[in-house]
């Protein structure tokens, strides 16, 4: 995960808010406009292609096996991990987990999710783990997996539904990203032992976090980035996972959304806290979606970690 703008502290919110606004707007290009990198696919647009069929799985693993969680230590931090700690040693006390499913932008994989030649990141985390996708909305000119003549959920580019840059098929974009980084996930569970050969759900329940950040290419249209996000929500939701979240910045959320609240009713993972002090302060801030603020994650030691804030009061009451 790309290191992430600080949000504002819960006393000095708007004054922090609008002086680092200026200040990014000032100092970098709009979101999206130079981005040098494609967020989806390296390969020149003039080389189209559909989104990948799905690989054969792995040959599973006999250990772990996944009635075997991963013991947790409450008193730890939490952490994410992803590609850029591919290799590296990993904490052994954590209180939880979150695993990057992608190489840093959609349609690549975590070379170090599941079975391969460094450590499994997903084994070291657990079977419980959490997972995060990337995100990014690169437009029709700019992605050899623009879903272009696609009729299937909404339509793109059809002789019924003409246009290729529409929020239909940014949807579908984000509906097929979203498909695609499932399968990832899935295929490393099975390489891992942790489903069936034939598995078609990842099993088990977990927060899946969408990462919404402005290191991937974004439009200049808030409206068509919100599409995007909407699809891979709904494709997630389709495969009745337990619960969608994002993670951003308040800033970050802003460029790239506007500062929708299309998705207040999901709970937010704050980046940019400068310790745990800090973290356990900004939970009682109003979070970027609107909905729970539930993680808020610091940088230590070149690692990301992450406090899990303390439920709500109205939310402990309402447990009783």
């Amino acid at each position: 995960m790309q290191p992430a703008l600080r949000p504002q502290a819960p006393r000095r919110r708007v004054l922090v808010l609008t002086l680092g606004v200026f200040a990014l707007l000032a100092s970098a290009a709009p979101v999206g406009a130079v981005e040098p990198i494609d967020s989806s696919d390296p390969v020149p647009v003039f080389r189209r292609r559909p989104p990948p069929e799905p690989t054969e799985a792995p040959t599973p693993s006999p250990t772990p096996t996944p009635s075997v969680a991963r013991a947790l230590d409450p008193s730890a931090p939490g952490y994410d991990v992803s590609w850029p700690q591919c290799g590296d040693p990993l904490p052994e006390a954590i209180s939880f987990a979150i695993v990057g499913v992608n190489g840093g932008r959609v349609y690549s994989p975590n070379p170090c999710l599941g079975i391969g030649e460094d450590d499994s990141q997903l084994e070291w985390a657990g079977p419980q783990a959490d997972l995060y996708l990337n995100t990014g909305n690169p437009g029709p000119d700019r992605s050899g997996y623009w879903p272009l003549g696609q009729a299937a959920q909404l339509e793109c580019d059809t002789a019924a539904s003409p246009g290729a840059d529409t929020a239909d098929c940014a949807y579908l974009y984000g509906w097929n990203a979203a498909a695609d980084s499932y399968r990832i996930a899935l295929e490393a569970f099975i390489g891992l032992g942790w489903a069936e050969p034939d598995a078609d759900r990842v099993p088990g329940e977990r927060t899946w976090w969408l990462d919404v950040e402005v290191a991937n290419t974004w439009r200049l249209d808030w409206s068509l980035n919100v599409a995007m996000l909407q699809g891979a929500v709904d494709y997630l939701e389709s495969m009745e996972v337990s619960e969608v979240g994002f993670y951003s910045t308040p800033l970050l959320w802003w460029q790239v959304t506007g500062g929708t609240d299309a998705f207040a009713d999901y709970p937010a993972w704050h980046g940019g806290a400068s310790d745990q002090a800090e973290a356990d302060e900004w939970c009682v801030a109003d979070s970027f979606t609107g909905g729970e603020l539930r993680i808020v994650q610091w940088i230590e030691n070149g690692l990301d970690h992450n406090y899990r804030c303390p439920p709500a009061p109205d939310s402990l009451s309402a447990s009783h």
